[in-house]
Parts: C-alpha cells; sequence; structure tokens
C-alpha cells in the first residue's frame, strides 16, 4: 500500500469515527437514557440496521478497514464513555451507566468464518470485553450500582475507596472528560464518606458522655439519633483505629507531630546518607522489637538506596525516590510482579492499624509519594479482585483503615470530638 493510499484510508477512518462520536454527542444531550441504551443495543450489539443509514454506513466502513480491530477498540471505548460521561453528569441519569454495561454482558455469540456485519461487530465486541478498559467501565458501574448493597467479593468494594479510582478506574488514553467525570465521582464518595465518619464520632462522644455522667438509660439513647458506622469495620475496631491515626501513638506524638518533628530536623541534616540514618529511625520506632529481622531488612534496604547519592544534600527528588522505593518493598512491587510477602509479614506483626501507620509516618514527610501508594493498593485490588471478602478478610480491613487514615490526614473530616472519644 502507497503512502498516499494509507493516508486516505486513515482520513476516510477517522471521518467514520466522527460521525459516530458527533452523533451520540448530539442525542445524549437531547434523547432519555431508555431511547439511548435501545439505540445502542441496536448500532453495537444487534447490528442489523438503524433508522440512521449514514451513522450505520460509518459502523460498517469502520469495521471492514484493514485496522478495524484497532480503530473500533479505540472508537467503541470512546463511544461508552461519551454517553457514560454525560450521564454522570445528571444525578437521575446516573443509573443508565450500569444499565449501558448489562448489555455488554450476555452478547450472543459469534459464529466463526462468517464475515456479515452483524457477525463481525459481535467479534469485535466480544474482544473490548475482555479488555482493561472494559474492566475499567464494569468497575464504574458497580461504583454506581453498588451502594448500599450488600457486597460479596472484593471486587464489588470499590465504591468504598475512592482513593484506588484513579488507578482503577483511569489509563493513560482517559479523556479529559472520563478523568474529570471520574474525579467529580471521587470528591463526592471522599465528601459523604467525611460527613458520615464526623457524625459517627459525634454520636460515640455523644453516648459517652451521658455513660460517664451515669445518665444512659434507654430513654437518654433514644434520644439521641443513632449514627451508623461507615465502615465495614467493628465499633471497637473504628474506635482502635482512630486513636490510632489522631491519637498519640510514641512518646506522647501523633503521627502528625512526628512527621513534623522529622521534617523539621532533616531541614540540617548534612548529606543523603544521614538522611537515610534518620529516616530508619523514624520508621523503625513503630517497632516493638528494634532487633528483630524484620527492621534488620529494612535497615538495608534503605541503605543501598541511590548509595551513590550518599554525599549529597537531601532534596525532594531523593526523599520521593527512596520513599517509592520503600513502598515497593514494604506494600508491592509492581503490576507484573505482584508478591506481597513482606506486607502479610507485617499486617501478621504488627496487625492492620500498626501497619497502616507505618505507611502513614512515611507519606506525611514526603506527601507528594501519596499517589504511589494508592498506585500500591490498586495492585492488590486488582490482584484479588475476584476472591470472596472472607477469602481475604485482612485486605478488607486494611483498605478501610487506609481510607479512614487518608480522611483523617489528608481530608477534612471534623476529629474535634476526637480528645472525648480517648478517654472512654
Amino acid at each position: 500500500m502507497s503512502v498516499s493510499t494509507h493516508k486516505f484510508e486513515d482520513r476516510q477512518s477517522r471521518q467514520q469515527e466522527q460521525l459516530l462520536y458527533d452523533y451520540l454527542l448530539g442525542r445524549v444531550q437531547t434523547d432519555t437514557p431508555e431511547n439511548l441504551l435501545e439505540e445502542f443495543r441496536e448500532l453495537f450489539i444487534e447490528g442489523r440496521g438503524f433508522r440512521e443509514a449514514q451513522v450505520y454506513t460509518a459502523l460498517e466502513n469502520l469495521i471492514k478497514a484493514k485496522d478495524a480491530q484497532e480503530r473500533f477498540y479505540y472508537c467503541f471505548n470512546r463511544c461508552c464513555h461519551i454517553l457514560v460521561n454525560r450521564w454522570q453528569m445528571l444525578p437521575q441519569h446516573q443509573q443508565a451507566i450500569p444499565e449501558l454495561v448489562k448489555l455488554l454482558e450476555n452478547l450472543v455469540p459469534a459464529r466463526q468464518g462468517v464475515s456479515t456485519t452483524p457477525n463481525r461487530l459481535r467479534l469485535l465486541v466480544k474482544e473490548f470485553t475482555l479488555s482493561d478498559d472494559y474492566i475499567k467501565l464494569e468497575r464504574l458501574a458497580r461504583i454506581i450500582d453498588n451502594k448500599g448493597k450488600t457486597n460479596n467479593s472484593i471486587g464489588t468494594l470499590i465504591n468504598r475507596y475512592p482513593y484506588l479510582y484513579d488507578h482503577c478506574l483511569l489509563s493513560d488514553e482517559s479523556s479529559q472528560e472520563h478523568q474529570q467525570t471520574v474525579r467529580q465521582i471521587k470528591r463526592k464518595i471522599e465528601k459523604n464518606y467525611e460527613i458520615n465518619l464526623s457524625r459517627y464520632v459525634t454520636y460515640q462522644v455523644r453516648m459517652a458522655q451521658l455513660a460517664r455522667r451515669n445518665e444512659l438509660s434507654s430513654e437518654s439513647a433514644g434520644l439521641i439519633q443513632p449514627v451508623k458506622n461507615p465502615t465495614l469495620l467493628s465499633d471497637r475496631e473504628l474506635s482502635k483505629s482512630l486513636k490510632q491515626y489522631v491519637g498519640t501513638v510514641e512518646g506522647g506524638y501523633t503521627y502528625k507531630s512526628l512527621s513534623q518533628n522529622f521534617i523539621t530536623h532533616t531541614n540540617f541534616t548534612p548529606n543523603y546518607q544521614a538522611f537515610k540514618d534518620d529516616l530508619y529511625e523514624y520508621l523503625v520506632s513503630s517497632f516493638e522489637n528494634r532487633r528483630g529481622k524484620f527492621p534488620q531488612k529494612l535497615y538495608q534496604i534503605i541503605q543501598n538506596t541511590l548509595s551513590e547519592c550518599n554525599r549529597q544534600k537531601p532534596n525532594e527528588f531523593l526523599m520521593l525516590r527512596t520513599s517509592s522505593q520503600l513502598l515497593n518493598y514494604l506494600v508491592v512491587d509492581s503490576a507484573q510482579n505482584p508478591q506481597h510477602y513482606v506486607f502479610i509479614d507485617l499486617i501478621t506483626n504488627m496487625g492492620v492499624t500498626g501497619t497502616i501507620g507505618l505507611l502513614l509516618k512515611l507519606i506525611l514527610i514526603c506527601k507528594k509519594v501519596k499517589p504511589y501508594l494508592e498506585k500500591r493498593f490498586s495492585i492488590l485490588f486488582n490482584h484479588y479482585e475476584g476472591f470472596a471478602t472472607d477469602g481475604a478478610p485482612w485486605l478488607v480491613k486494611t483498605l478501610e483503615n487506609l481510607q479512614l487514615a487518608f480522611s483523617l490526614n489528608f481530608g477534612k473530616v471534623d476529629i474535634s470530638s476526637l480528645q472525648q472519644l480517648k478517654s472512654r
């Protein structure tokens, strides 16, 4: 094929794609989700003709192109998100998003060797449902559809953990519109969680005050509107975690004050080697047994990090690189190598709250590494997504504790009454 012919076909395919985009962009502004879902089914699932002949012809030409698989994948994904992004903006239309995904769940199998437009379309749509982009679309649908429903697998819990959204719902190719959609959902869920947590804490404090004054009775308790625990932790576990993440933990200091002391101290650290020594002492103070096998291994990991820079003055880049490498070791290395034995050992020896506290200490002194920690947990989430919740209870408790630690230390939770709760 000549260069000019290839350019012509490429331009022609782009025109077909744009025609589909323009059609959906126009319709989603004016038509109901019910009508659009039916049109989507007729056009992309049935593929047996369409009332808008020009639109059907564009789709037909697109799936007959020589690079149909690649082009259709990109085009179909964008078509889905044109609808999703618009519907998400209007609360009364949001339920159409899981309905859209349901259309792709039970496809009629394609027949091998049949080259009709409907059959070729079935093959291409089926291939799309095996992709990472479809998995992300499914997750988004679960976030919208699963609110208040009983959860029975790790995957159905994603609506609870907005810190996973950037990594579990978006990709490098996600459009600006879709990024904005996901971040709007993220902010809304974070805000609701923080409000519910604040209300729960206030309720617990008021009940504790009545109990302390020996005024707690069924009558007095009935005057206070009960507030449901907004987490999947028990009330006792939640109380322990609250005290851990905002109360005093070491020498009468909170995690925030410990981190501030460390940052102030390292402003005068002469070189990177001294910084690493201080970092080790800062982190290892969380361990009851500082001479155990793990603290020794942690020391080696820190000392071997960027040793060629030991004589340099500590800077943000070195802090970020050091922190990210430590998170690889402490949590999980990568999606390609999702081994997390060290993390399991930490939970076994320190408990979930102590382990999350250790990670919190690290990101409080280097806040730019927080997205990197979120990425580590998205890898764990992806790895266990198909597990039953009772098949990995340690992960559920870890995810819940991380959400709590993030909200208390980086969110806007009203924790003014927690000082009273600590005296219970």
